[in-house]
């Protein structure tokens, strides 16, 4: 199935933008692991539409809930399924979708794969709010990593041209705590301020613009993953690339690391406390699809919102010749920002099946 993940955790996503629901199917938890609602609510709305002007107008609660696999607040063995509710469609807005596929957009593709029967409203099945569902499962899953000492956390490392800091060479669990607090996940505020102003004048302009995300986990003990093809970069970028408008993805230096030499890139190995460590990370924790136990570094780029309100040039697909489209309705100049825990959600949800299938389906 296309939209399901991972090999002890399987995470299935099922709903469209528009329909009455949607959600997510998790087997394999780990039984009798606490799930604190309250923390994951908070999670979830780090993501949630419509608390700002630098975001959709569509205004959802996006409050999960769960259908199976909690039992007086923990998991109990059986697959844990959880809806949330759509109640905030304008699908008016999208008629003129169904004949004119918005550049940039999924529209055509679905239509040619589907033959026109595909749920293109709000974007259907390919939207971003398809996000939503995916941050339940990664909720979970940063709580069942934190109690092993284990941590995820992300910021929006550039919108457009405008940089922020990157991360430390060793982030710690109160450095990602602090970012998830903030209205704007940045290290450093004033770098905020330039990329809000950045998106507030795409949104002026009738235009969108995109942004990269820089993640991190730490806490990974060394030697999970595999090689080839199984490793652990194959395994977190399939997933990262499952979240929508993600274009690109690399990990430690990345690209910048065709630019060194081996001297400049190559991570010196040295003995700290009676454990091997490695005095730099620009492999970004990770060699031979295996993790060295550095922190995980990985940068996803998010591409530009399709959907914008400057007209644009596509076709009529029932008369098969040239067409002008303008899109109405509500629309995020941005979605970088609001992407950054989604991709917490993903690493952390990957990272929890390599260290259950490291440790056989247990802890």
């Amino acid at each position: 199935m296309s939209s399901e993940f991972g090999k002890i955790l399987k995470v299935s996503v099922f709903g469209q933008s528009h329909g009455t629901a949607i959600g997510v199917n998790i087997d394999g938890l780990p039984a009798g692991e606490e799930v604190d609602l309250e923390e994951l609510q908070r999670f979830l709305d780090r993501r949630r539409p419509g608390k700002n002007p630098l975001s959709t107008a569509r205004n959802e609660g996006d409050v999960p809930e769960i259908l199976s696999g909690l039992l007086d607040g923990r998991t109990c063995g059986a697959p844990l399924c959880a809806v949330i509710r759509n109640s905030d469609q304008h699908s008016r807005d999208y008629d003129d979708l169904a004949d004119k596929p918005r550049p940039g957009h999924a529209d055509y593709t679905a239509w040619v794969k589907w033959k026109g029967c595909a749920d293109m409203r709000g974007g259907g099945h390919f939207s971003g709010r398809l996000t939503a569902p995916l941050c339940i499962a990664g909720g979970i899953a940063k709580q069942i990593l934190a109690r092993r000492g284990v941590y995820v956390g992300a910021h929006l490392r550039s919108v457009g041209n405008i940089l922020d800091m990157p991360f430390p060479e060793q982030p710690t669990a109160e450095l990602f705590a602090s970012i998830a607090a903030k209205p704007f996940p940045v290290l450093e505020d004033k770098n905020g301020e330039l990329m809000q102003h950045t998106i507030q004048r795409a949104k002026q302009e009738l235009d969108s613009v995109g942004g990269v995300i820089e993640c991190a986990a730490i806490g990974l003990p060394a030697g999970l993953g595999d090689p080839m093809f199984d490793g652990v970069e194959n395994r977190l970028a399939a997933a990262l690339f499952g979240i929508p408008a993600v274009k690109g993805v690399e990990f430690g230096e990345g690209f910048t690391a065709a630019c060194l030499h081996g001297s400049q890139n190559n991570d010196p190995f040295a003995v700290e406390n009676g454990r091997i460590v490695a005095e730099t990370n620009h492999a970004g924790g990770i060699l031979g699809g295996i993790t060295t136990g550095m922190p995980i570094l990985l940068r996803a780029a998010i591409k530009p919102t399709a959907s914008i309100a400057r007209e644009q040039r596509t076709v009529s697909l029932s008369r098969m010749e040239d067409a002008q489209l303008q899109i109405h309705g509500r629309h995020d100049p941005c979605i970088a920002h609001r992407a950054v825990p989604v991709v917490e959600a993903v690493t952390a949800t990957v990272i929890l099946d390599l260290m259950l299938e490291g440790n056989h389906g247990t802890f």
